[in-house]
């Protein structure tokens, strides 16, 4: 089969022909129609992903296809079924996943990071049983491509840890996938959203999608100027980019009781002697700070119910659609640009 593969982080990737893949006993083989081009591959690619450690590597890990073949101690999943996974992938028998949180299994398993991802034409998975999630007809496999990492995530962030409701204040810091994922889940609900970006093109999309007003990240004081647009502070801050600067602003711009929601992922929580999110800022307000990574498998249920009934539309999200021989340079360019809505790769 083809797949894209690197041999060291940071060298170019290339396409090559590999071996097919053989389902473990637990877990199937799907056979990939689509998958999305995320920034978390590009961040596995550059090497600030500690977990991969074996080369070549071949990355991917949100997607959506048909299981092409099961193993020998798979009860649920059957050969031909429409399926996606999320990214992490609990193991089905721990404390943690028992409570229903295996998105955050200790002994979670990521395709494209743990091991060979979906920049292929066929994909390996464990612990199928546990993870794998049939797609309704409705939901294209293009559309659940984007679903497992970016809009999976928004949706949990919004509706599960943010707690939004209807007539509060969202402010979203960061309108990449993630971001305008969160404009659109927290829209629906009836909140209130002001959408955060420094690139113009995102802003607009974000404005298609729900947003009541759009803010120019590039200027400073950002946070100042949501607490003034909204006459005291956001009741709901979500970080969707990740950095010290963002995670700052974006609880500056909360009022008092406020709730931060922090997804984009960050880097080490001290830097210069001072944490990356003001804590004093937190006591003097009385703010919540919440981290948000992904969704368990057995909340798909509720969020493909929202999309095949149209109250959601994450197909607006697509951007362009590459080949699998496009998708190293398009990797690799994600250091340098990156372009507004989903990119879907079509093996």
């Amino acid at each position: 089969m083809r797949a894209v593969r690197f041999d060291s982080f940071g060298e170019m990737p290339y396409v090559t022909d590999v071996p097919e893949p053989e389902a473990p006993e637990d877990g199937v083989v799907v056979r990939v129609e689509a998958t999305g081009l995320c920034r978390s591959d590009w961040h596995g690619w550059a090497g600030h992903d500690t977990d991969i450690t074996t080369m070549p590597h071949t990355p991917g890990h949100e997607f959506a296809g048909v299981v092409h073949a099961v193993g020998s101690r798979v009860e649920q999943v059957r050969v031909g079924q429409r399926v996606t996974v999320p990214f992490a992938l609990g193991c089905g028998a721990c404390p943690v996943c028992r409570a229903g949180a295996s998105h955050v299994c200790p002994r979670q398993w990521q395709p494209g990071v743990n091991g060979p991802g979906s920049f292929a034409e066929f994909v390996a998975l464990p612990r199928a049983d546990a993870n794998v999630i049939r797609l309704p007809d409705q939901v294209s496999f293009a559309v659940a491509a984007g679903l497992g990492c970016r809009f999976a995530t928004a949706y949990r962030a919004v509706v599960d840890v943010g707690r939004v409701r209807a007539g509060e204040t969202v402010a979203v810091f960061g309108c990449g996938g993630v971001g305008l994922a969160v404009v659109m889940v927290a829209a629906s609900l009836g909140a209130q959203v002001i959408a955060t970006d420094i690139n113009s093109a995102s802003l607009d999309l974000a404005t298609t999608l729900g947003a009541d007003l759009t803010v120019d990240a590039a200027r400073p004081d950002l946070g100042a100027r949501i607490e003034e647009a909204t006459g005291g502070g956001a009741d709901v801050a979500i970080d969707a980019l990740g950095s010290i600067e963002t995670s700052r602003e974006a609880t500056g711009s909360l009022t008092v009781g406020g709730r931060h929601v922090q997804v984009g992922l960050l880097p080490p929580a001290v830097v210069d002697g001072r944490a990356t999110v003001p804590m004093h800022t937190v006591i003097a307000r009385e703010l919540q700070v919440l981290g948000s990574h992904g969704m368990p498998a057995r909340d798909y249920p509720r969020m493909l119910a929202d999309i095949a009934d149209g109250r959601l539309a994450p197909e607006r999200l697509l951007g362009r659609t590459i080949s699998l021989e496009e998708a190293p340079a398009a990797l690799a360019a994600m250091g340098v640009r990156t372009e507004p809505g989903v990119t879907i790769i079509a093996p």
